[in-house]
């Protein structure tokens, strides 16, 4: 295994830690044959132990050597593959190269393990080419990955050759992508203690639907309308979703990317705090080949907050272009998103701003780089009753329309008033109480 590793050159920039790499370095001592039996064992299991650790995180089953060098290229960004992302496989002499590094991989992929085992008395490698996992897929997090994983990685075990290999990977690069953008619908962002920002997967995002929001409609056309032109290449707009407190404005947003993450959506949230690092997210995101969305949720200022500026100049007004490959989607229960009092409108009493009206329609002025505004308003009581009797049927709950209506009233004058949040968490009530469905006459 040390030899085939110590020869891949497009996928042979190896990070010391990475699995692959400690396990040729053991492989190699154990080809060499100079090497203490006992230390190596034990340093074997410990990453195995990783693998292990991997197969648990992302739900791999069967064979997870397979799905782990599976993994091992999905995750590999280096010149061919972000190429291929692009524009799919070409031909020309790269292509060679890389040809020569899946025969390597092939034959990792085939690696018979019998020998090492019967020489150190381990069979682990054994276990894990047929492994049972005992987790629920449904309770994981990162079901998506695993699915895309597991896919591939049997397209690659029927591979005759190299060059199915070949084409099952460059196939998978084209369609998907390559790296945590490829695998993934949603970012966000930490400071990187070194400096800069380290992008982070949230693999936990609610599986949300447009469907699943009752009523709404000309906003979620308005929304949906603005997207499938920026997914498609056309021209869209930043959107800003502002009103009431609970009536599905992040939800709203949340269905999109999960609608139109097969299209090639992806998204990145951002928090106030992190504004400074917007332009160095556009910087890394701007040449992928993903149509991004930069979500910023809650969005508004307080007097003193500046934060905003750097929002402005990224939306527009900067010096270098906002790439056509991202928008900005904000959600925010103010209109105008920077706190304005009376006195703000008063020249006479801010003598230390000799041009205060100025200054009050600089910060106004935000709104208005958000090409679209879409407002949500809180339900009327028909309303909240609809969306309470919807959501009900949907989860099978039996109790007649009158009950849910009387129920609801009294839940929301004790809960924070009419909204579609409120009619949620009405719902999960009657679901978590002793008989949430009408007993059977």
């Amino acid at each position: 295994m040390y030899q085939e590793v110590a020869q891949l050159l497009m996928y042979g920039d190896l990070d010391e830690d990475e699995i692959l790499y400690r396990l040729a370095e053991l492989f190699g001592e154990y080809e060499s044959g100079e090497y203490n039996r006992t230390d190596l064992v034990r340093r074997i299991n410990v990453q195995v132990k990783r693998l292990l650790k991997v197969a648990t995180d992302f739900g791999f089953d069967c064979n997870l050597w397979h799905n782990y060098l599976t993994f091992f290229i999905m995750m590999s960004e280096n010149p061919f593959s972000m190429t291929c992302e692009k524009v799919g496989a070409s031909d020309g002499t790269v292509n060679e190269l890389v040809r020569n590094d899946f025969c390597i991989i092939k034959k990792l992929f085939d690696y018979d393990f019998s020998p090492i085992e019967r020489d150190l008395g381990i069979d682990c490698f054994s276990k894990l080419s047929d492994y049972h996992a005992i987790q629920k897929k449904e309770l994981m997090y990162n079901k998506n990955v695993s699915e895309k994983v597991q896919a591939l990685s049997r397209k690659l075990e029927e591979a005759k050759d190299a060059d199915e290999f070949f084409v099952a990977v460059t196939d998978f690069y084209r369609d998907y992508g390559v790296g945590m953008f490829g695998l993934n619908k949603a970012f966000r962002i930490e400071e990187n203690p070194q400096g800069g920002i380290v992008f982070r997967p949230i693999n936990n995002m609610d599986a949300v639907t447009l469907d699943d929001l009752i009523g709404y409609e000309i906003q979620k056309r308005k929304l949906v309308d603005n997207t499938e032109a920026f997914v498609q290449g056309r021209r869209a707009n930043n959107v800003l979703l502002f009103g009431d407190s609970g009536t599905g404005k992040s939800t709203s947003i949340k269905a999109i990317v999960n609608q139109y993450y097969d299209r090639g959506l992806r998204m990145i949230e951002i928090y106030k705090h992190q504004f400074k690092y917007l332009s160095a997210i556009i910087s890394e995101i701007k040449n992928r080949n993903y149509r991004f969305i930069i979500y910023m949720d809650d969005l508004s200022f307080e007097e003193h907050e500046i934060e905003y500026k750097f929002l402005k100049a990224v939306i527009e007004g900067g010096v270098e272009t906002r790439p056509d490959n991202i928008l900005i989607y904000a959600t925010s229960n103010r209109r105008h998103l920077i706190k304005e009092t009376w006195n703000d409108r008063n020249d006479q009493d801010n003598q230390g701003d000799k041009h205060h009206s100025d200054t009050v329609e600089e910060k106004l002025s935000l709104v208005n780089r958000f090409g679209v505004t879409i407002s949500y308003s809180k339900p009327s009581q028909r309303e909240y009753f609809d969306i309470v009797i919807n959501l009900a049927r949907r989860e099978g709950i039996t109790l007649s329309d009158e009950e849910l209506c009387a129920k609801a009233n009294a839940w929301e004058l004790a809960h924070g008033g009419i909204s579609g949040r409120t009619a949620q968490q009405f719902v999960n009530y009657i679901l978590g109480s002793s008989s949430p469905k009408k007993e059977e006459e």
